[in-house]
């Protein structure tokens, strides 16, 4: 299968080392890509679930095909979400085509975005609701594991497959959205900033809209997971959209990876690196 060639993607929510990560879809969408720049936008390494008996070796395929991004010559940017907040203590640091930050704002065709993972404004993720949040996390890989059974049995007397967790996960997120409304606050701090854009992940939403107040108007987006929504941002020809995986678009006999050398072109855009304010 040919790789598509694209300016940026932008990957969040992998969850890597849960029962829920959707690592072998993943990895056929990752070997159908060659990005210029790949941003891994929080939560790829699932710390809270982690368990040295659950790491399957299609997760680790996963982290070795990002691995060969680098090593062809793409530029990776890693940025912190609170599955992954052990690596915060490491953050700007840079080697290579590697880069480890909290948030990044990306120039491309003049145009100014802001990427950051969007815990930082969700209550849920802060002082004594952090421990419930990670309770809930554990409850919620369970019922990963019971939908799928569900849809197995479903399957065997002919019945179209349903998404429990899809529903419960909705359900939560709403509840959260009236609390915290992380779409409304990050788009109001990115219009006073003058970007054009913003990107997060974390809330599971996979989403490209125009948001206005009266201070302007942003494209929000949300690069969604790979848990149950299957979505990434991919950016081309001066143009942003959400890819979703599809199976249909990825025939067994196309799923064998090939490899091509990398042309990197990045004088296009410049990168500015800095810390997410506490």
């Amino acid at each position: 299968m040919e790789r598509r060639r694209l300016d940026v993607v932008v990957l969040s929510d992998i969850h890597l080392g849960t029962y829920g990560c959707r690592a072998k879809e993943l990895l056929y969408y990752l070997r159908s890509i060659q990005p210029e720049m790949l941003i891994l936008n929080g939560d790829i390494i699932d710390g809270w679930q982690f368990s040295k008996r659950f790491f399957p070796s299609l997760h680790m395929q996963v982290i070795r095909e990002l691995m060969q991004f680098i090593t062809n010559g793409s530029r990776v940017v890693y940025i912190t979400g609170n599955h992954d907040e052990m690596m915060r203590k490491y953050t700007d640091l840079h080697i290579g085509h590697f880069t480890l930050t909290d948030k990044l704002v990306l120039e491309i065709d003049r145009q100014m975005t802001w990427i950051f993972h969007g815990d930082v404004f969700d209550n849920t993720t802060q002082g004594s609701a952090r421990m419930i949040a990670k309770l809930g996390s554990n409850g919620y890989g369970m019922l990963i594991l019971f939908n799928r059974l569900v849809n197995t049995l479903l399957g065997f007397i002919g019945r179209e497959k349903v998404s429990i967790s899809k529903k419960i996960m909705a359900g939560v997120n709403k509840a959260v959205a009236k609390v915290n409304d992380l779409e409304q606050i990050a788009s109001g701090l990115a219009i006073k900033k003058n970007y054009d854009y913003v990107i997060c992940g974390h809330i599971h939403q996979p989403a490209i809209r125009t948001i206005e107040n009266a201070d302007g108007k942003v494209v929000y987006m949300n690069s969604g997971d790979w848990v149950e929504h299957m979505t990434a941002l991919e950016y081309e020809n001066k143009n942003w959209r959400l890819f979703q995986y599809n199976a249909k678009d990825f025939p067994v006999s196309n799923q064998a990876e090939t490899k091509q050398t990398l042309n990197v072109v990045t004088d296009d855009f410049t990168v500015h690196l800095s810390r997410l304010n506490a």
